[in-house]
């Protein structure tokens, strides 16, 4: 029955802070970042301890990803979340996360 409700109604009742003012977000994408969650806070809006996700530039938490994963980014365990990933998978959850210049 999820299928069914649109994207945004989704992304409203779950609360997550999608970038795309009115997009449709992404359903794959909310379930791959929805693991960011246990580090990051609940809906990426960390209070402290870890950098907040929500609102953070997409293209900005994109290359924090990229470079965690190839270890241009020093890491504890960022490296091991982003390896589990693909370009295309980490783009869609940042620009799922993440916040878009108008």
């Amino acid at each position: 029955m999820l299928r069914k409700i649109p994207g945004a109604f989704l992304a409203l009742a779950i609360g997550l802070p999608f970038g795309h003012a009115y997009a449709e977000p992404d359903p794959q994408a909310v379930v791959w970042a929805s693991a960011c969650f246990s580090c990051h806070g609940p809906e990426g809006r960390s209070e402290g301890g870890m950098p907040p996700l929500a609102g953070m530039p997409a293209d900005a938490l994109y290359k924090a990803m990229t470079d965690f994963r190839s270890g241009a980014r020093p890491a504890t365990v960022m490296h091991q979340h982003a390896r589990g990933y693909t370009d295309e998978q980490l783009r869609r959850i940042s620009d799922a996360l993440g916040s878009t210049p108008n």
